[in-house]
């Protein structure tokens, strides 16, 4: 089976897919403006570090309160960092626009996903802003 087009041959290509379309559907929540998809997927006691501070879950799923934040997005580079049995580290490349922004901006991100049930569950999630 291959994994995505970004994927390294030693990532599990099945683990990178399934973590990429998870971290891709935090993404579209935040595009759409849905705070029920954004809070399903983060595990009630999520960590973001961004470049102005740290912030819970309900600091990620309250900025959805007027609307969408994203206009347009793209993920590339992705690859996994296995953390054992049930849990993994997935880093990317992103690109997006804000609503109303026009330029558009890159992070380096890294998001830990555990296992939760027979889905996946988003732990914490760091965004380093890229340069240049």
């Amino acid at each position: 089976m291959e994994g995505p087009p970004d994927a390294r041959p030693d990532d599990p290509p099945d683990l990178l897919g399934t973590l990429l379309s998870r971290e891709t559907a935090v993404w579209e929540a935040l595009a759409c403006g849905d705070a029920a998809a954004d809070r399903a997927a983060l595990a009630s006691g999520f960590l973001g570090i961004y470049p102005d501070g740290f912030a819970g879950r309900d600091d990620h799923v309250g900025q959805l309160a007027r609307g969408p934040t994203v206009a347009e997005f793209h993920l590339d580079r992705a690859r996994i960092t296995p953390l054992g049995p049930d849990r993994a580290a997935l880093s990317y490349h992103a690109r997006f626009r804000r609503v109303g922004a026009e330029v558009e901006e890159a992070m380096w991100v890294t998001s830990v996903w555990q296992r939760d049930g027979d889905g996946w569950i988003n732990l914490l999630s760091q965004d380093t802003p890229a340069r240049g």
